[in-house]
């Protein structure tokens, strides 16, 4: 059911709107943490190394698929909140074929480069062939991925957090069972690991897809929408194009730091992949709560309502840092525990290097969750080269560190480039908020 975020106490609707988003994304986490953990516990480290060997180069087609997100889930909240529905309906059927369209191609692009891709990054050639078709499953799903992520910000965009909670909560358990089923029963290792997210994922899909159909037809226009819009695709690339390329270079600086820990051999990538999956767990839950922040400040921004903003801004923050504390409680103080979950006492140097890497950066999460927060507001109004100036400055220098660190101390330099990087662009992303540069009000004034 569609919400309008414009009315009502602002903490108290944004929290309503935002646990359920979080609660997803718990869900949501659960696809990836599932396959490796299932991988290194039942089909051994060099299963749960080539799982996580491919894991950034998935990165790039989900920050795709994200972005996209993104920008149509903040085009739609706007007109949404301006009770423009006629044309909210052609932001969302352009949205979806467009992205029908480009995920095809990124398919294609993807089978055709996955080995490229993996040679990149100098994966070891012990879990070579294993990485690779994990990959290519995983890019033969992409277009699932794409316009599931598409609904996903439709229902947002609305107001209603609860729909894609539904179907997270049944595909997740679904991917598990199928992990179970096509690892544990069927011993089909790491291709059976692909599979079942595949199948979930498809499932998941279409089903959402069906949901955005009905829900639209529960809103009555009084003018016909256009099916396809050039210039509704141009309003919406403003936002999504940042977001992707965003999402993109992230992406890509994790590939440069994949190739970094992958010359230190096959042990220390599969105890990264554990603790990397366990740090995007936290990061995605805080992001997630950014992206409702969003979808409120594009609302209101929508409606003319700006100091409703501030009022989610501080909310926000409040919420972000209560998700903080038991990621951090977790990770810092049961580092090992929670470590073993993807692996057996036996990997002392995988599990050495993933308890190592949680000490190190998890007391920043309440530093991230900072700038997370800050740039949910800029994105939701629009202030999209803020927004990019702030994250490929905590990007780049994020990734320069990691490899000037890692010549005299090793791994931890690489893991001492994320709370610098954090800490950096955090100061950003606050600064541009406080100036107040995301306010139409205070624009026009100027």
């Amino acid at each position: 059911m569609a919400k309008d975020l414009t009315v009502g106490k602002p903490s108290v609707v944004l929290w309503k709107f935002s646990i359920p988003m979080f609660i997803s994304v718990i869900f949501q986490q659960l696809y990836s943490i599932a396959d490796s953990v299932i991988a290194g516990k039942f089909a051994g480290e060099d299963a749960l190394a080539a799982v996580g060997a491919s894991y950034p180069i998935t990165m790039i087609f989900m920050a795709i698929a994200v972005g996209s997100n993104i920008g149509c889930s903040v085009v739609i909240a706007q007109l949404f909140g301006a009770k423009s529905y006629a044309k909210m309906k052609t932001a969302v059927t352009t949205t979806l074929l467009t992205a029908l369209g480009l995920s095809a191609i990124l398919t294609v692009a993807g089978l055709i480069g996955s080995r490229a891709l993996m040679i990149m990054i100098q994966t070891p050639e012990n879990i070579f062939s294993d990485g690779a078709l994990y990959l290519r499953i995983y890019i033969g799903g992409f277009a699932f991925v794409f316009l599931y992520n598409v609904a996903t910000g439709v229902f947002t965009a609305l107001g209603d957090s609860r729909t894609p909670l539904y179907f997270l909560f049944g595909s997740s358990v679904g991917n598990i069972v199928l992990d179970l089923l096509f690892v544990c029963v069927f011993h089909w290792g790491v291709a059976g690991v692909g599979w079942a997210t595949f199948i979930a994922q498809g499932i998941a899909c279409i089903l959402a897809l069906f949901t955005v159909i009905y829900k639209l037809r529960q809103i009555n226009t009084t003018d016909r929408p256009e099916l396809f819009s050039v210039p509704m695709l141009k309003k919406i690339g403003k936002i999504a194009i940042p977001s992707i390329l965003q999402q993109s270079f992230i992406s890509v600086g994790n590939i440069f730091i994949q190739g970094l820990v992958n010359s230190f051999g096959s042990s220390v990538i599969a105890g990264y992949s554990a603790a990397i999956k366990l740090n995007t767990f936290t990061i995605t839950s805080i992001t997630t709560l950014g992206n409702g922040i969003s979808n409120f400040t594009a609302q209101n921004i929508g409606a003319g309502l700006p100091d409703r903003v501030r009022e989610g801004f501080r909310a926000g923050l409040k919420l972000a840092i209560a998700v903080c504390i038991p990621f951090f409680a977790a990770f810092f103080l049961f580092g090992k525990q929670m470590t073993l979950l993807f692996m057996d006492e036996s990997s002392i140097s995988a599990l050495n290097t993933g308890v190592e890497f949680l000490k190190i950066v998890t007391p920043f999460y309440f530093i991230i969750s900072i700038k997370l927060i800050a740039d949910g507001v800029l994105r939701g109004a629009g202030a999209m080269v803020q927004f990019m100036v702030s994250t490929f400055s905590d990007l780049i220098l994020r990734v320069a560190i990691s490899f000037l660190l890692a010549i005299p101390l090793g791994t931890t330099g690489i893991w001492l480039s994320w709370p610098i990087g954090w800490v950096l662009g955090t100061g950003l992303s606050y600064c541009f908020y406080r100036s107040g540069c995301w306010n139409p009000l205070k624009t026009k004034q100027n």
